[in-house]
């Protein structure tokens, strides 16, 4: 497991900054030893991660389950798409709004457009952002997480914005590679945690509960 710097903020650093540029170093961590990898590699793990999350309960019982469009460097979601829409599980994907907030539309398998800052989403209809309080569970990005459940994002606050209105109890996981679940991660007072990670390895269990679920 990678330990980003835990340096102390230097004297007259506010803490809120000191957690701002302590994220930037991690993240700038985390993507490098993604962006070093063979794409074979990430694709092999993109599959094992993949698998294991839908054989995951959670996932096996959901009927709507809010997930991503990936990006070149993220595990790849559309086989979990597709394999959930087999199921006749309701799939919504988000839609970025110019104040970075998050909106919802329905994944049906038809070709997404361009939105927003490069993300990949559906065409309207829109079904708003209270959209996601409908999930049975939520499929989150991450450049890595802690194992208190801290996510790392891009850094645009979207998903501390709509995590905030996913309804209390629902599992909220995040798609990593291997390396990426970190030990410990600075946390600012909007980061929303997630509840598990799904890894190659299998679901990990995050904030205290359980080191690894089936």
């Amino acid at each position: 497991m990678h330990r980003p710097p835990r340096e102390a903020p230097s004297a007259g650093t506010p803490p809120t900054l000191w957690t701002a540029q302590a994220k930037t170093v991690a993240r700038a961590e985390a993507l490098r030893r993604r962006r070093a990898r063979p794409p074979a590699d990430l694709a092999a793990q993109s599959e094992r991660t993949v698998a294991a999350l839908l054989a995951w309960p959670p996932l096996l019982s959901a009927g709507t389950v809010a997930a991503y469009a990936s990006l070149d460097d993220e595990p790849a979601t559309e086989a979990l798409r597709t394999a959930l829409r087999a199921r006749r599980c309701r799939v919504l994907l988000p839609c970025l709004d110019a104040d970075d907030d998050l909106d919802w539309a329905p994944d049906t398998g038809a070709p997404l457009r361009r939105g927003l800052r490069g993300t990949d989403e559906p065409p309207p209809p829109r079904l708003g952002r209270e959209a996601v309080s409908a999930a049975d569970v939520v499929v989150v990005p991450a450049v890595a997480v802690a194992r208190d459940g801290t996510r790392l994002g891009r850094g645009g606050g979207s998903y501390d914005r709509a995590l905030q209105r996913v309804r209390p109890g629902t599992p909220v996981v995040a798609l990593l590679f291997d390396g990426d679940l970190l030990e410990a991660m600075p946390r600012a007072a909007h980061d929303v945690p997630v509840t598990h990670a799904a890894t190659p390895s299998g679901i990990v269990a995050l904030g205290g509960g359980p080191s690894a679920v089936p």
